[in-house]
């Protein structure tokens, strides 16, 4: 019996030993990246409503598809289509709100993207404000995600990036 348990152990850490690099392990084996202008755009929306007893707000913050992380809703630029229209589209994508969109970002934030082909690319993604007056029931990625309104503490509190947290414990809508 002691036989197996040991072999349990080896083989425990075989695996450990086969887990796939992090975001920052990736991005240090080449630091270049952070220096050479390299950072990609996209843009978010940061959706908001009235909190139902009617004291402040709450924010929409949603899962992300690959990870499970939280996050508010984000994507790449669209051609033919103005930065706040397209954090307008990725929020109607990713949790069915649509809403009143101020054309002038609140802020920005900056994070690591894993990109499909393994790679990391640094990202800087301006965020506009959403004042959602729509909940659609139908939307593309419907049952891909979970999407929770909470007090903005609690989406700084869910949300990894730094500066995203800053972003949404400071967020008055304008």
């Amino acid at each position: 019996m002691a036989a197996r348990t040991l072999k349990t152990t080896k083989k425990t850490k075989a695996q450990k030993s086969r887990r796939p690099k992090t975001l920052l392990q990736k991005l240090a084996a080449t630091p270049e990246k952070l220096f050479s202008g390299a950072f990609r755009q996209q843009y978010a929306a940061l959706c908001f409503r009235s909190a139902p007893d009617g004291a402040g707000i709450e924010i929409l913050v949603v899962t992300s598809r690959d990870t499970g992380r939280w996050i508010i809703p984000k994507g790449w630029p669209m051609k033919d289509r103005k930065p706040y229209e397209a954090a307008a589209i990725e929020a109607f994508q990713e949790a069915g709100i649509r809403g009143k969109v101020r054309k002038k970002p609140v802020g920005s934030y900056t994070y690591l993207k894993l990109l499909d082909d393994g790679d990391v690319a640094p990202c800087i993604v301006d965020v506009f404000q959403i004042e959602a007056t729509e909940l659609a029931t139908k939307f593309k990625e419907k049952g891909e995600r979970q999407l929770a309104w909470v007090s903005p503490d609690e989406a700084a509190r869910r949300v990894r990036e730094i500066e995203l947290k800053s972003l949404l414990v400071e967020f008055k809508p304008r």
